[in-house]
């Protein structure tokens, strides 16, 4: 797994080099600035060459060579090629409509909020209805402003498709190599899971417990989790096939899963082992040193890979293995610490072997075809089945726009007679992308702080620049280029960046800049937040609670088949290649839970919070034990008596019924339920499975983490209401 660098030596360095896995962030806001440069360039010298000294038409250019780029969100790349096309028709009939109506304010209030509301009502069809309608609200509200005239039109339509043109070459002409983006995805994750390792290793020399360095493992590992996320989104056997020929995106989703959940394990068990004195042993630790650093070492998707690369690996989980066999057959009760290093060994004997497999696919050239994988319509939960009379989501956030909508323009006419919009389309940034109270309350904060904060700086550097234009017009560029690498790492932060960015633009486009004007915008912003709140607290309101269950609900569903066909496999040949992506599947599942839990993470009295507190920390753990499972997939035939088909078959029921069961009181269901515990069950086949003397397959251990989450539902369930049996 080592990049050469100096990565390994230096962590300032490997941290640097692993951020922002895949420079997708970098690369799409630098797009996205670069094409707003070019699109204004190209169309001021075009003004300038016919004599006109318009700079408005270079603006609306660099908007549309912006958005070209941020908002074209198709899956396909010929779907992103058509609604890139769509948008100059969008932009110029956007222009051409508020030009036409400039001169009627409840025209172009009511044009604006129909778009709005299209905008979120028609993306139920599609995400390319939302992009094309953004795109016409912006032009409308620009050309209602400037009220253009006849003669004007010519040149904003060119402005328009020259900012068309530079958002298709940007986007798929220029930067059109996706596999690049999955090659340096997983560069940055191989940088960050050994940048942990060398973390662990040295947690691991230090026989006392350093707390702060065990609060820096546990973050690493959050990290190296995001890093699995991202270079699992990139995964596509085109792609792959450009990079690593021969290799089967399954091959290398297995390898990345494996990769990170033995750095996960060896994260939390090294603690554990110290707690227990079990690294009192300079010999275990030597062994486990051996392990991480020879895994840390071996270059696996290297071009100029060595066969000996990982056979130092093979060899130290080999050594690793004969010490746990020594430790078992040096008595009957083997000290509960012992399980840790047994998982330490299954996982890393995963990473090795696929590893290998990955190497023998790489050096036979051979590409396997890939097993036919079910894709998931990101519209599926929106489109319910025709049974289902209630109103889809996006309709109603599509009412709820428009009721804000309406609102917003009073106000806006009331508040900012010359600006009468801004309050209007902060209320639907608010709503949009939110479903739930919490989430839009903390979104409106969230915008009207950082508009606070960005109004402060952006008016003092406005000032302090007056008069210099070209190191404001620079200063802008690189605000644009910070506002959207930032937007999904800190909402805040892009808000306070979008602000500067105003505030520079007032200053260039009208000569100067006051407090009031800049101080308008803020009372907007903030406006257009309550306004949004308000809306959404009163038409068909969402209480957070409400959508955390919905999403643990989510998760159930993608939980459920995967543990059944887990437990299924000890008695029939079920196929379990497909675990390692259902793992991730759960695992982004419960990043939903906790992004929509989030609103209610701060301690309170309220029981509610508590409740819902209490649930993400029980998903959290039935998602770690699940992780866990994978571990255990590559065993097979396993040995015990036939007594323990009916065992295994009850074990399969109780699993169901008991997630079911949570589902429907997480659901609100009004019946308590019957919950099951599964202590029976675990001891029949503990009494009759065989002992590790007698069979090379330890069943004991690989249905440990079974009971785990077993627990954990009828935990939460008992909570809810639910009675034990």
């Amino acid at each position: 797994m080592r990049m050469k660098g100096l990565h390994l030596k230096h962590h300032w360095v490997g941290r640097l080099l692993a951020s922002d896995p895949g420079q997708i962030r970098f690369q799409k806001a630098g797009k996205a600035t670069i094409s707003l440069i070019c699109a204004v360039i190209t169309t001021l010298l075009i003004l300038r060459v016919m004599d006109n000294d318009l700079l408005t038409p270079a603006i609306v250019s660099g908007m549309v060579g912006l958005m070209g780029i941020m908002m074209v969100m198709d899956e396909t790349k010929s779907q992103k090629k058509v609604t890139t096309l769509l948008l100059g028709v969008s932009g110029a009939a956007g222009i051409t409509i508020g030009s036409l109506l400039a001169g009627s304010a409840y025209y172009i209030s009511l044009i604006m909020i129909l778009v709005i509301f299209s905008s979120l009502y028609f993306s139920r069809f599609g995400v390319r209805y939302f992009s094309i309608c953004m795109i016409g609200f912006m032009t409308i509200y620009i050309s209602s402003v400037l009220k253009l005239s006849q003669v004007q039109l010519p040149w904003f339509y060119t402005g328009v498709l020259i900012g068309v043109l530079f958002a298709f070459l940007f986007n798929f002409v220029l930067f059109q190599d996706s596999s690049q983006t999955l090659k340096r995805s997983m560069r940055s994750f191989h940088i960050q899971s050994n940048l942990t390792f060398n973390i662990l290793i040295k947690s691991l020399q230090n026989k006392d417990i350093d707390h702060n360095r065990k609060k820096r493992i546990e973050k690493n590992i959050q990290k190296l989790r995001l890093y699995a996320r991202t270079v699992a989104a990139n995964l596509n056997a085109e792609d792959i096939d450009k990079i690593w020929p021969g290799l089967e995106p399954s091959q290398l989703r297995l390898y990345v899963f494996d990769t990170g959940m033995l750095v996960e394990t060896l994260g939390g068990s090294i603690y554990n082992l110290k707690n227990a004195n079990a690294l009192e042993s300079d010999e275990l630790r030597r062994i486990l040193k051996w392990v991480m650093e020879s895994l840390r070492d071996a270059e696996v998707l290297s071009q100029n890979y060595n066969e000996k690369n990982l056979q130092d690996a093979e060899l130290a989980v080999q050594v690793l293995r004969n010490v746990i066999r020594d430790l078992l057959n040096r008595t009957e009760n083997p000290k509960g610490w012992l399980y840790l290093i047994r998982r330490i060994e299954s996982i890393a004997n995963h990473v090795v072997e696929a590893g290998i497999t990955m190497q023998h696919s790489l050096n036979k050239g051979e590409l396997v075809q890939q097993e036919e994988q079910d894709e998931k319509d990101a519209d599926d939960n929106d489109d319910a089945s025709d049974e289902n009379k209630e109103l889809k989501p996006s309709t109603k956030k599509a009412y709820q726009a428009l009721i804000a909508g309406g609102i917003a323009v009073i106000v806006g006419h009331i508040i900012s007679p010359t600006q009468p919009y801004w309050v209007l389309l902060t209320a639907f940034v608010c709503l949009l992308g939110t479903e739930s109270i919490g989430r839009i309350y903390m979104k409106g904060f969230q915008r009207s702080f950082g508009t606070v904060i960005g109004a402060v700086i952006g008016f003092m550097l406005a000032k302090m620049l007056a008069g210099q234009s070209m190191i404001e017009l620079v200063l802008l560029f690189l605000v644009i280029f910070l506002a959207f690498y930032l937007l999904t790492v800190s909402y805040t932060l892009m808000s306070v960046f979008i602000t500067m960015l105003i505030a520079f633009m007032y200053d260039i486009l009208l000569g100067g800049i006051s407090f009031s004007l800049i101080g308008a915008r803020v009372i907007d912003t903030i406006a257009g937040a309550i306004i949004a709140l308000g809306v959404s607290t009163v038409i068909f309101p969402k209480k957070t609670k409400d959508k955390v269950a919905d999403v643990t609900d989510e998760y159930l569903a993608e939980l459920k088949p995967f543990v059944i066909n887990y437990v299924r496999r000890f008695r029939e040949d079920v196929s379990v290649k497909e675990l390692a992506n259902s793992a991730i599947d759960i695992d982004n599942k419960l990043q939903l839970i906790e992004d929509e839990a989030r609103p209610l993470s701060k301690p309170t009295e309220s029981s509610s919070t508590s409740d819902v507190s209490r649930w993400v920390t029980i998903f959290t753990a039935i998602n770690y034990f699940a992780r866990h499972l994978v571990a255990s997939t590559y065993r097979k035939k396993f040995d015990y008596p036939v007594e323990l088909v009916d065992t295994f078959k009850q074990v399969e029921e109780k699993l169901e019924h008991n997630m079911d069961t949570l589902s429907e009181l997480i659901k609100g269901a009004e019946h308590t339920g019957i919950i099951y515990q599964l202590d029976r069950e675990r001891e029949q086949i503990e009494q009759l499975a065989p002992s590790i003397s007698q069979s090379h397959q330890d069943l004991i251990h690989h249905l440990f983490y079974v009971w785990r989450i077993n627990q954990s539902i009828v935990a939460l369930a008992m909570d809810l209401g639910a009675e034990e049996q």
